[in-house]
């Protein structure tokens, strides 16, 4: 048995592996990593023994990644989650209590890639809602860090995220990566900082760095580039569609809507329509930065 704990955000969580070797299967949580146990706010203990409770009533289809994963209720008020590979067949079980902070995974597989899948999505899972209560939401976006602040780029699965990111990277001097796919976003006092994490989807970008946040950008592919500043009511739609929610569990979901308005009290939403080329990249920069050069 292995006990590790892990530091993404400033939250702290345990996770307990029974079988050893399975550490193996986290190498994108080293950045994130302690070398002395703390308190932690949730825990994961991980045994492909455990056994859960049947013919539970599906509730809702939780999407991760464009996989959907199957969500349940279980007897004693907490959740399960089926979590299915992009081949549509389930890897992993995850059962939570009521607020998440005791967890329970089991892998349904002997294939490491999908063992490592399975794992991963069930720890993202439960971090975004163990931490929802605590003004911390894991979002669907690509973040790049220019002149100490952090820039998101949002929008749906192909709208070109990662493609804007690369523009940044090439033509934005003083430019560097924080996320690819999933950073946190946290709001604090009169202040909302974005965190790396070890979750970043197809680009290795596992780091353990923070940065208070100049702007979101809502991308969308456009035959020109044009940019505006959102209203509260389409910066709100946006953000809420980019963050890991539960709408059938009202507490969780009002805690991510108060943190999402928190974070609209002080930081600018901007919609980009834009071709994926260096113009684009200027335009938002020039924009959202306050550098007009």
């Amino acid at each position: 048995m292995t006990h590790r704990f892990y530091r993404v955000a400033d939250h702290v969580f345990e996770i307990v592996l029974m079988q050893d070797a399975d550490e193996a299967l986290m190498p994108s949580y080293v950045p994130f990593a302690l070398s002395e146990k703390q308190e932690p706010l949730f825990r994961i203990s991980v045994d492909d023994t455990f056994k859960f409770e049947d013919d539970l009533e599906e509730i809702g289809q939780f999407d991760c990644g464009g996989c959907n994963h199957g969500v349940y209720r279980t007897a004693s008020d907490g959740y399960r989650f089926e979590i299915s590979n992009v081949s549509d067949r389930i890897c992993a079980v995850v059962e939570t209590n009521r607020d998440f902070t005791e967890n329970k995974v089991a892998l349904l597989t002997d294939q490491a890639s999908d063992r490592a899948f399975g794992l991963n999505n069930a720890i993202m899972i439960v971090y975004a809602f163990a931490t929802a209560a605590y003004g911390t939401l894991l979002i669907h976006a690509s973040v790049i860090r220019n002149s100490g602040k952090g820039f998101l780029f949002l929008g749906v699965s192909g709208t070109g995220k990662s493609t804007h990111s690369r523009l940044w990277l090439n033509y934005i001097p003083g430019s560097d990566l924080m996320n690819d796919d999933n950073p946190v976003v946290r709001l604090l006092e009169h202040q909302v900082v974005v965190y790396g994490s070890p979750w970043s989807g197809k680009t290795p970008c596992y780091r353990n760095i923070q940065a208070p946040i100049g702007a979101f950008v809502r991308l969308e592919q456009k035959k020109e580039n044009v940019i505006r500043k959102e209203s509260t009511l389409y910066a709100f739609a946006h953000l809420l569609s980019s963050v890991s929610t539960m709408k059938w569990d009202r507490e969780v979901y009002n805690q991510i809507c108060s943190t999402i308005s928190g974070i609209l009290a002080l930081i600018p939403v901007y919609h980009l329509g834009c071709l994926p080329d260096e113009a684009a990249a200027k335009l938002s920069y020039e924009t959202i930065s306050g550098h007009d050069d």
